[in-house]
């Protein structure tokens, strides 16, 4: 593998990050509560671990997941972000799109959510410090939050409190697009 592509590789970066701050393998297992064998999997980049599963890994290691595909740029002062310039911080079944590739010091996250039909923000429910909200661009959203669901069409938004376990899901027959906003960047 290239340098290039190693600078993007979840597994290398992963490693590198772990390192950076003097844990094991095992050590980092143990704060995140997974196996050894995970972490050496994702390191080795044997196995893509979903955004749910990377988020707790990231978690132990107190790093959001659009900081942890940031980069080492510094961060510029721009102000209009084409759509090709998103930062892709998770792909295939669910697309996440980030505005900006560098959200520190920044409040606010915006993302680009693409869900193909039946996919689902993970199968854990999500919960982190914050609130969040969306719109449905197109599509249909099960949405769940504290064990209430609702169904949500093209025009309808949420808005709520993060730290409530939730999650997402395309229950219609075509793409699911939402655009969301979080504060602070925890994704």
């Amino acid at each position: 593998m290239n340098k290039a592509a190693d600078d993007f590789a979840i597994g290398p970066r992963l490693r590198r990050l772990r390192t950076g701050l003097g844990l094991s393998q095992r050590e980092l297992a143990r704060r995140a509560g997974v196996s050894n064998a995970t972490i050496s999997m994702i390191e080795a980049d044997r196995v893509s671990p979903s955004v749910s599963a990377l988020r707790q890994v990231l978690s132990a290691l107190e790093v959001g997941v659009a900081d942890f595909f940031a980069g080492t740029e510094a961060p510029a002062e721009q102000i209009v972000y084409r759509a090709a310039e998103f930062t892709e911080i998770a792909g295939g079944a669910v697309s996440y799109r980030q505005v900006g590739a560098n959200l520190k010091g920044r409040a606010l996250q915006m993302i680009h959510e693409r869900y193909k039909p039946g996919a689902q923000s993970g199968a854990k429910m999500l919960s982190h410090e914050g609130e969040e909200a969306g719109l449905v661009i197109r599509g249909r959203l099960g949405l769940e939050v504290d064990g209430r669901r609702w169904e949500l069409e093209a025009g309808d938004a949420y808005v709520f409190d993060s730290r409530r376990p939730h999650a997402f899901r395309n229950i219609g027959a075509d793409d699911l697009v939402i655009v969301s906003a979080c504060t602070p960047p925890t994704f």
